[in-house]
């Protein structure tokens, strides 16, 4: 994996909106069922919107009911870096992207086959792209 991708502050705030700021630079979270690709259900590839890197593509994606884009696999394993998250008095397992450091979510133990995840992703975090 090429070094991470390194922007100022600055530079992060001029090309995200704020709430994707929020979300992928401050690790914010969206409100639950209010991302606009929580219901998408198209073929394609979800990005980094922050650096465009690749990071799920939709036949990974399921409804898991939990709010938020919901995905059981990533596109390559190198794709995403897990962190230990104790923020709010809970233990999760932050998930950011390998390429920019950017906030997407969390990981969690309770998803479908074949892996048995749940990377519970905001919509902020994510660019569509139509196969």
């Amino acid at each position: 994996m090429p070094a991470k991708l390194e922007k100022s502050d600055a530079e992060w705030r001029a090309l995200l909106t704020p709430e994707q700021y929020h979300v992928l630079r401050e690790k914010g979270t969206e409100r639950p069922f209010t991302g606009a690709l929580t219901n998408n259900h198209a073929d394609g590839f979800y990005h980094c919107a922050a650096c465009d890197a690749l990071l799920f593509q939709s036949d990974t994606k399921f409804e898991s009911g939990c709010g938020w884009p919901s995905f059981f696999d990533t596109i390559a394993r190198d794709a995403v870096e897990l962190h230990e998250d104790r923020s709010f008095g809970m233990h999760r397992i932050e998930v950011t992207c390998a390429a920019c450091g950017s906030h997407l979510g969390h990981v969690f133990p309770d998803g479908p086959n074949p892996t048995g995840q749940r990377y519970c992703i905001n919509s902020a975090s994510l660019k569509f792209e139509d196969k």
